[in-house]
């Protein structure tokens, strides 16, 4: 990628630099929508600081930060009960090492594809060096639908899947953890197959472990708890808390639970969630119980929650959860959930603060859609890191052989949390856009990231 090297520092200049970077990533990744999205959202951003600190375009970093340093695909062969022979893609991407071993989590979802791992691999970058934690960005995945498969299946998949992942990780290059479709159980049946392969305990490869094994505490609560508590940040600038607060929750798997559970111990009423197929609409306020036996143990659909809690209303379809009113929306279910039209009827309705669990999970017209109208909105990338952020804290355990209490994993969340609002804030307002958390937390993850890049020379 040859981008002509401006010295200049205007604005013009700047954003005429970016706006390079940009139409080169999408003629380089020709179709992959959701990673031009992310690299447009990240890039926009960044204009004031390439305007202030010329040393940035000069070194090259945008043109090498927006190209992986490795993309591995590879087929996943496998023996469903019925004895057929499936086959399926699985992904990993390494985005950037500069400040430690690729870490990010592994989706199984038949939307995975190159585009869908690029994208978060890439938010996963700047996410990592937000946390303060010494983790670089990947991802990874497949197209393999966990969803009505057997136990026995989804063991088989898995192992299959990390018999190839294994050449090309460990604990000190390449770290995963969980994502959509990947709980414990999957964690467990990859790590049991890694065990096997490499003839040894190294329980830093995977994050999101079994306690049994390695796993941390407060790793199971840590993005939902960690989304509260940044959100939490978010209210007290403006004076309020969760205190009485409705708030809305979409999804029901990890993030959502966790973050439903937060959210109610400080006081707010979470009145609706949903899943894949519809959501559910409680006046009284979700009973956590239920959504919990029905989605961690039991595995069915959010409807059957309904046939427990009468009064509560289901209805299919997803979109129609961001019309019911509420002071705080939790995006907490896949990339691009909220579009413009579904911004418009959340402000309408009177939203004061969005907070994104899931990753991206507004498209940029919400975005803009929010920044315009006042609402307080707190972007993925910082408000959701608790997740790896305590995946950082279960290796550095791992590396220590020792195992914190819940009380102490909690605190270090609540204080990097802070430590990730604060620096967005900080460095908006230095940047000259003083309130807006998407610039600040892009600026912040980058340029730690980027002055790391200039450190270790032209690699």
């Amino acid at each position: 990628m040859a981008i002509t090297q401006q010295t200049g520092s205007t604005l013009d200049t700047a954003k005429q630099y970016v706006n390079e970077v940009y139409e080169t990533v999408k003629k380089r990744n020709p179709g992959e929508s959701e990673f031009h999205q992310a690299v447009k959202e990240i890039l926009d951003s960044l204009v004031p600081v390439f305007a202030k600190q010329p040393k940035y375009q000069n070194n090259a970093i945008l043109e090498r930060i927006v190209e992986p340093e490795r993309l591995i695909t590879f087929r996943v062969p496998w023996v469903d009960d019925q004895g057929n022979v499936r086959v399926n893609r699985g992904f990993r991407v390494q985005f950037n090492s500069a400040i430690g071993p690729y870490k990010g989590g592994l989706r199984f979802h038949p939307s995975v594809n190159a585009s869908i791992i690029k994208f978060l691999g890439f938010e996963q970058i700047f996410k990592n060096s937000l946390t303060g934690q010494p983790i670089g960005g990947g991802k990874g995945g497949s197209d393999f639908d966990p969803k009505g498969k057997s136990d026995n299946e989804v063991m088989k998949f898995t192992q299959s899947f990390m018999t190839e992942l294994s050449k090309y990780i460990g604990p000190d290059t390449d770290v995963p953890a969980g994502d959509i479709g990947v709980g414990a159980r999957e964690i467990g049946y990859m790590f049991g197959q890694y065990k096997r392969l490499r003839g040894g305990n190294e329980a830093g490869v995977l994050t999101g472990k079994g306690l049994t094994y390695g796993g941390s505490l407060t790793r199971t609560e840590a993005t939902g708890y960690g989304l509260v508590y940044f959100t939490a940040e978010m209210l007290k600038t403006k004076g309020e808390s969760f205190e009485g607060k409705t708030v809305v929750v979409s999804g029901s798997g990890n993030v959502s639970i966790y973050a439903i559970e937060k959210a109610q111990q400080l006081g707010a009423t979470i009145v609706a969630c949903s899943d894949s197929n519809g959501y559910i609409y409680d006046k009284d306020g979700i009973n956590l119980d239920t959504v919990k036996t029905l989605k961690e143990v039991e595995r069915k659909r959010i409807k059957e929650y309904v046939n427990i809690h009468p009064s509560a209303q289901y209805f299919e379809g997803c979109e129609n959860i961001w019309t019911i009113p509420c002071d705080i929306a939790l995006p907490c279910a896949t990339q691009n959930e909220i579009n413009e039209e579904s911004a418009k009827i959340l402000v309408a309705n009177g939203v004061k603060y969005v907070a994104e669990g899931a990753n991206m999970p507004s498209t940029l017209e919400a975005i803009d859609v929010y920044l315009n109208n006042g609402v307080y909105f707190g972007p993925a990338k910082a408000a959701n890191a608790g997740g790896v952020a305590v995946s950082a804290l279960e290796m550095a355990q791992n590396s220590a052989r020792l195992a914190w209490t819940f009380e102490e994993v909690d605190a270090k969340l609540v204080q990097i949390m802070q430590n990730i609002y604060n620096n967005s804030v900080n460095a908006a307002e230095q940047y000259g856009h003083p309130g807006n958390l998407v610039v600040g937390s892009n600026i912040a993850g980058f340029l730690k990231v980027a002055d790391t890049m200039i450190a270790h020379g032209v690699i």
